[in-house]
């Protein structure tokens, strides 16, 4: 577990979480500031930093991707929106690489 990762103490069950689905690799659980009806965090067991650190490990890389798959699949999402967000001034606030599964509202696309 990474010093002081809320990520970290959450997969290590010491942070309390709604959990949504959860392997040997990666744990998924509802956002406690939800974006949109369904906001699901996607994230590895193991520390990384952001997805930059992600695409340097091809099997963590994978297990996340599974399990933004196998999210969507048991919540019956048909339509839904993936986001990582890597550094502060794009939004990221936990340094713990992590999916966003966002579903249940229009999402401004088209853009414009």
């Amino acid at each position: 577990m990474a010093e002081e990762c809320l990520f970290c103490a959450i997969v290590a069950g010491s942070v309390p979480a709604t959990r949504v689905f959860e392997n040997a690799d990666v744990l998924a659980f509802a956002d406690i500031d939800p974006q949109a009806p369904t906001h699901v965090l996607v994230v590895p067991k193991k520390h990384l930093r952001d997805i930059a650190e992600l695409g340097a490990d091809p099997q963590c890389a994978a297990a996340v991707v599974a399990g933004v798959r196998q999210v969507v699949a048991e919540l019956g999402l048909e339509q839904f929106r993936t986001v990582f967000n890597t550094g502060p001034e794009v939004g990221q606030s936990v340094f713990h690489v992590h999916a966003h599964v966002l579903s249940g509202r229009a999402m401004g696309w088209p853009p414009g």
